[in-house]
């Protein structure tokens, strides 16, 4: 009995040891295929996941999206916004590729968090358009920053992507902080009639490069 105890003991020191020196990093099997996934800690603690395939080849740039977390629409399909069909079309692309990745920020709401922008869903249905909304809280349009992104980048060895966006301020976020954007790749998808008149807005009044149509 002592000694099945002391067995018990010596087999869960030797765990305690070996997860000291895990790193965040491991494979994660999807319907799309095999990813590695990192998760890299920024300077204010907030936890930011990196979803990648083939980077240890890089004699091509790889295929990369910038994809700011979006509870309603990643993980509940809201027809509010087109961010789950980009999150799940980047993931479908990259495998075809073979070579690219995901950031997956922590930027929930264009950087206002979960609550306000749920909030700003409130004055959404009560009129007033995604912009509008934002501002009518004193929340910034448009909260997120890149830097970061450019961070993580640098840690796994990428220094120039072709990038999946609407958004000049993410081809300039990572040019701004020394990763080369060699390609702008438009990422259309998951427009429907519910989200239109975001999307418009988003054209129109905050500069995406969107076609002002359904």
């Amino acid at each position: 009995m002592l000694y099945i105890q002391f067995r018990k003991l010596e087999h869960m020191e030797q765990h305690k040891s070996l997860a000291q020196d895990i790193p965040s990093d491991a494979v994660l099997p999807t319907e799309y295929g095999n990813f590695r996934l990192r998760v890299f800690v920024d300077f204010e603690g907030a936890e930011h996941a990196l979803l990648s395939i083939g980077l240890d080849d890089l004699s091509t740039s790889p295929l990369v999206r910038i994809h700011s977390e979006c509870l309603t629409g990643d993980a509940f399909g809201s027809l509010k916004c087109d961010c789950g069909p980009q999150l799940r079309d980047s993931m479908a692309r990259i495998q075809e590729e073979g070579c690219g990745a995901i950031l997956y920020m922590r930027q929930e709401g264009r950087g206002i968090g979960l609550e306000a922008k749920i909030q700003a869903y409130a004055l959404q249905d009560r009129g007033l358009d995604t912009l509008d909304a934002n501002l009518a809280l004193n929340l910034p349009a448009d909260g997120r920053e890149y830097d970061f992104c450019a961070v993580m980048l640098n840690k796994v060895g990428v220094d120039n992507v072709r990038l999946m966006t609407n958004n000049p301020l993410k081809v300039e976020g990572l040019r701004s902080n020394g990763i080369e954007v060699v390609e702008r790749l438009p990422h259309l998808i998951g427009r429907c009639q519910t989200n239109n008149d975001y999307l418009s807005t988003k054209a129109k009044r905050m500069g995406h490069l969107i076609p002002d149509q359904a």
